[in-house]
């Protein structure tokens, strides 16, 4: 779901795996679906690591474990800490697909695959490279209290560990920071500006 960014504020799932490509993002079975059903590919996210040839959860993966997982108490996790080259592997689209239907609007690592960086902004998934020590430091503090916040301010292009104070500004693409505060894909974003692309036309 389209949603405008400004400032999000959230408690954090910690991923600290190197390298996570996007074949454990999604595995490959899950590219022959037909459906966009978000739910769908939210339940698909990260599935060979949270769940058992049986289908039962693996219970010490981070995202079955109580103080990550998702309950009516504590909500939605929006925040994804990952580890370093996040979305590394295929192209495939599906992967930023699954981090969107579980309900994650951002994903922070100190870097990220371009293919699959793009492919979360076009999900309208927010990607946040910071400095591997950010990232360190983020990682030992929702250790230590799985409660705490972080906040991504979009508009600053801020970072901030609340716990500690400690902030980073991050780097984002004017275009899609505008379409991301304005809940705008691609091809609403050309609809909003029809009219300009017509006067332009009729210029030629």
């Amino acid at each position: 779901m389209k949603e405008p960014f400004s400032i999000i504020r959230s408690t954090c799932i910690p991923i600290a795996i190197d390298n996570c490509n996007t074949d454990l993002i999604i595995p490959a079975r899950y590219l022959a679906s037909t459906t966009r059903d978000a739910k769908f590919f939210g339940d698909a996210f990260m599935h060979d690591l949270r769940f058992d040839a049986d289908g039962m959860p693996i219970a010490d993966f981070v995202m079955n474990q109580p103080a990550y997982a998702e309950t009516p108490h504590r909500g939605v996790h929006e925040i994804i800490v990952a580890g370093a080259n996040w979305g590394s592997g295929s192209s495939r689209e599906h992967a930023a697909w699954a981090i969107a239907g579980y309900g994650v609007r951002v994903v922070v690592s100190s870097s990220f695959a371009d293919i699959h960086r793009n492919n979360l902004l076009n999900n309208f998934v927010l990607p946040v490279v910071v400095s591997p020590s950010f990232q360190q430091e983020l990682f030992e503090t929702i250790a230590s209290n799985p409660d705490s916040l972080v906040e991504v301010d979009v508009p600053r292009q801020q970072i901030t560990n609340l716990a500690t104070g400690r902030s980073e500004h991050f780097d984002i693409n004017g275009y899609k920071k505008y379409c991301l505060m304005n809940a705008l894909d691609d091809i609403d974003f050309l609809l909003e500006n029809q009219d300009k692309i017509k006067a332009w036309e009729e210029k030629r």
